[in-house]
């Protein structure tokens, strides 16, 4: 139960609707127990009318007001249920709404690490079928526990006063009811759980097939795929059944019970009639009444104890995720002016899921409106650069300043919107394109989204398309080439009119003429701005104000071009090879 004490300033919130849910239940439970009572005058009065030769006209009077009094109170009773269903119902979907978004915020504050480690389908799993079991235990099962709780204070107090004897042979099977859907809820919980699990599980599996399925035709492994669903479909299906074979014995077990203690109502009533324990048979259709009205709440004692439990074993997983503390955390919360100017000092930076030091003790500087080319191998620690810029991670050693403040004194939220980032794998979401690039300015008119799509050359490919920007995208651009893909991201940078724009081998996807025309394009904003540029192409960063050779995660040169090239290293090396290629075609 501690793990639910994470929802108790939800349900301090909504105080107020849970109070007046309270009462309305309350109210629903006494209109209920009008009828019981007036039940049994009914049959009364019919056998006073026969046994004693009532006449017709004061009989039906009374006859029509007790069923009118029954009818009332059972609309009314009827009424405020819906009320109550409406209150208390509705709250647990406020606390839901608010639990999501809560989760969904704790998942945009998480660093990078954190993603690296938990799968996606176990990351929806929690904010939706975990969030979906907790929010029963804050409407269901606070519903049927008021509901129950006001039932047994004002049924048992009247059974009573009708006949001890037979409230005690009424009440007799109600505990065995009780604890034996106890048993059976715990049994639903453990199978619930295993079934829940599972379908992260298949979620993650499902998930990671979609994305990769032009990589699954390419090497032609359908069957082994299809083979592996039909293998994780039929362990779903046993697990299922496993669950559906208990919940099977729920209701008919409930349905027995009730049969059982309607049948000791009738025998033991009847016995205690013709004894004269009893004043009437009425006592007798009241109890019956009394019995259908207990056995329910009786058998939600059971079902909300495992409600209670599932909720707990949900919100145990997500307090898991809640509590996690980013690695990266924004230390200042007044606003910061981020100008551009960037230095590096003695800065090392190793990776906690594998414990490779990506960078080790570079030292740079970068002032404002001067373009950055880094150059070098795969895995030198290029993108990890851009990373560290970008306060993805933070550094293992050493410092990075933004216009002379530390990285970590700058407000994170400031820091970000200053930049416009093209990362290496270009993600597109499933929208449009005018969309696609607005999401770097959601203000930013048609003519900016044009402007942008014209500086990163992809307009005419654009106008190509039959609906133009309008045009919607596959799941992260699948309908792209990689190419458009790359300029997309491009534009979407660019309409951010950032003071700091990263571009991590954006352009590796586009011809060269295509790469010259947008490299000449950002030639006019680097004045203003400052860029950094990584590049396995010599053409990319030859028009640096600097350039910087990265290996092993260390800076092995620096200069500009001209210098680099009559400088035997990799760069010259590089620029050799390259230039051959070129002259080969």
């Amino acid at each position: 139960m501690k793990e639910l004490k994470h929802l108790n300033k939800y349900f301090l919130q909504y105080k107020y609707k849970l109070l007046l849910g309270l009462v309305i239940t309350i109210i629903a439970r006494v209109f209920s127990l009008v009828m019981p009572p007036y039940v049994r005058k009914t049959f009364n009065v019919i056998k006073e009318s026969f046994d004693n030769d009532v006449p017709s006209s004061e009989f039906m009077g009374t006859l029509i007001q007790y069923i009118a009094i029954i009818i009332g109170s059972s609309i009314l009773s009827a009424l405020f249920t819906f009320l109550m269903r409406q209150t208390i119902i509705n709250v647990s979907r406020y606390i839901e709404f608010d639990l999501k978004n809560e989760i969904f915020q704790q998942y945009e504050k998480l660093s990078l690490n954190f993603y690296k480690k938990n799968r996606t389908g176990d990351l929806m799993n929690r904010i939706s079928e975990d969030v979906g079991k907790v929010r029963m235990y804050a409407g269901p099962a606070i519903m049927y526990s008021i509901q129950t709780l006001t039932l047994f204070v004002c049924i048992i107090p009247l059974m009573l006063y009708s006949s001890p004897i037979l409230t005690l042979y009424t009440i007799i099977p109600l505990p065995f009811l009780s604890v034996m859907i106890y048993y059976i809820s715990k049994a639903i919980h453990k199978r619930t759980t295993v079934v829940q699990e599972f379908l992260s599980e298949l979620s993650t599996f499902s998930q990671e097939t979609f994305s990769g399925v032009s990589v699954i035709k390419a090497y032609g492994i359908e069957n082994r795929i299809n083979d592996k669903i039909e293998e994780l479909a039929q362990e779903g299906t046993n697990k299922s059944m496993n669950l559906t074979k208990i919940q099977a014995w729920f209701f008919p077990l409930m349905l027995f019970l009730i049969g059982i203690s309607t049948i000791v109502v009738i025998y033991v009533g009847g016995m205690l009639y013709i004894e004269g324990k009893i004043e009437s048979v009425g006592v007798i259709a009241e109890f019956i009444i009394y019995v259908q009205m207990l056995t329910w709440p009786v058998a939600t004692v059971g079902w909300v104890s495992s409600i209670v439990q599932q909720a707990a074993a949900s919100q145990k997983r997500i307090n898991e995720f809640l509590h996690e503390i980013p690695s990266v955390q924004n230390h200042k919360t007044s606003p910061t002016t981020v100008k551009g100017t960037i230095t590096f000092s003695n800065v090392s930076l190793t990776y906690e899921d594998t414990n490779i030091k990506a960078l080790d003790n570079v030292s740079f500087e970068v002032k404002k409106g001067e373009t950055l080319a880094i150059i070098g191998k795969t895995g030198s620690g290029k993108s990890t650069i851009l990373d560290l810029i970008g306060r993805m991670y933070d550094t293992s050693e050493g410092t990075i300043f933004i216009d002379n403040t530390p990285i970590k004194e700058v407000n994170l939220t400031d820091l970000r919107k200053a930049i416009g980032a093209v990362p290496q794998d270009a993600f597109l979401f499933s929208d449009s394109i005018k969309n696609n690039i607005k999401f770097g300015n959601c203000n930013a008119t048609d003519e900016e989204v044009i402007e942008a799509a014209k500086r990163a050359s992809v307009h005419k490919n654009i106008n190509k398309f039959s609906k133009k920007y309008d045009t919607v995208l596959g799941e992260r651009g699948i309908t792209l080439s990689g190419g458009q893909k790359q300029r997309i991201s491009i534009a979407r940078a660019l309409i951010k009119n950032a003071q700091i724009y990263l571009f991590d081998d954006c352009l590796s996807a586009v011809d060269t003429e295509t790469e010259e025309k947008i490299l000449s394009n950002l030639l006019e904003i680097a004045n203003e701005t400052t860029t950094i540029i990584v590049s396995h192409r010599i053409s990319s960063a030859k028009n640096a104000d600097k350039i910087m050779v990265l290996d092993n995660g260390k800076i092995v040169q620096q200069g500009t071009h001209n210098q680099l090239i009559k400088t035997e290293g990799y760069y010259k090396e590089l620029y050799v090879n390259q230039l051959h290629e070129k002259e080969s075609h």
